[in-house]
């Protein structure tokens, strides 16, 4: 087919690899545009920019695309069909008739469920058992259009976001290319109006941990917030993020430190905290962040 591909971060780079190898024209590649970045704000193309030019596909980056010039310049790529995953930008219906077959969105959850911008985060956070990939026919609504495919997968105790993101990115490039190839046999399924929940965009005001919530709820938000923006808590006054945790057994004061190897006590229940990063370092794994700053029994971790 001749395909129009659209999105913009890490998470679509296998998409755009998984559709040249199958041996899809690529007619033109659609991201969000370079933007300051680093410790000299220079700007800087997104993954699917760069890894787009090495491939020597043509790369487009409008800002919007509302104007009339935008529209008739995506139209007259004359595509079968637009891929879209993770691009961020809304689009108008004019768009999503041009190509022949419209356009198909890789949505990382299992629909109606978690709809919008951060379907990874908030089903960790949720403690789902699964989550999976839907491929769905794109409509004006958010999220709201008939699905095509779907797969599901279960979500690992220990996982976190970035671990579920990389998973979910190879499997979501396999389903697309499927897709694909029975087009146009595939029957859709329209999205039952039960079980709707919105994915809010992730906001860094939710990041730090109540120690005083159950173990379970500090261990979900732990992983559902790794890597970015990592959940945090202070050690007298210094800022740690928590990037890797594990349910343990053990009672105390909620944020006071059970052991020597990072035990915290919760309201309910405790956790292990197993991989911290402090402010201005690179991340650790517990072993050897504990050997640069111990942290003694009965520390009491922060929630205010």
């Amino acid at each position: 087919m001749r395909v129009i591909f659209m999105g913009t971060p890490d998470f679509s780079v296998p998409v755009l690899d998984a559709l040249v190898e199958a041996g899809h024209e690529i007619a033109a590649v659609y991201c969000q545009p370079p933007r300051p970045a680093g410790r000299g704000k220079k700007d800087r193309p997104t993954p699917v920019h760069a890894w787009a030019a090495a491939l020597g596909l043509e790369v487009r980056h409008p800002t919007a695309l509302k104007s009339p010039e935008e529209q008739d310049s995506f139209a007259a790529l004359n595509a079968d069909i637009a891929v879209v995953v993770a691009y961020g930008l809304i689009l108008p219906q004019s768009v999503l008739d041009a190509p022949t077959h419209g356009c198909l969105n890789i949505h990382a959850s299992l629909l109606p469920r978690w709809r919008g911008a951060a379907p990874i985060h908030r089903a960790i956070m949720a403690g789902d058992a699964q989550t999976g990939i839907c491929i769905m026919q794109m409509e004006a609504g958010l999220d709201t259009g008939p699905v095509l495919l779907r797969e599901a997968t279960d979500i690992g105790a220990e996982e976190t976001t970035a671990q579920l993101h990389d998973r979910l990115s190879a499997m979501g490039a396999k389903l697309i290319v499927e897709a694909l190839a029975k087009l146009p046999g595939l029957t859709s399924q329209p999205q039952p109006e039960d079980g709707v929940i919105y994915a809010a965009k992730i906001d860094k005001s939710e990041a730090r941990i109540d120690w005083s919530a159950s173990a379970a709820e500090v261990d979900r938000k732990i992983r559902g917030l790794s890597p970015f923006p990592g959940a945090w808590t202070e050690v007298g006054g210094d800022r740690i993020k928590l990037l890797a945790s594990r349910l343990a057994e053990g009672q105390g004061i909620p944020g006071e430190v059970l052991d020597d190897r990072l035990r915290v006590a919760c309201g309910a229940g405790a956790v292990e905290l197993l991989r911290l990063q402090r402010a201005g370092k690179g991340a650790q794994d517990r072993e050897t962040f504990l050997r640069g700053w111990p942290i003694p029994v009965g520390t009491r971790l922060s929630s205010e």
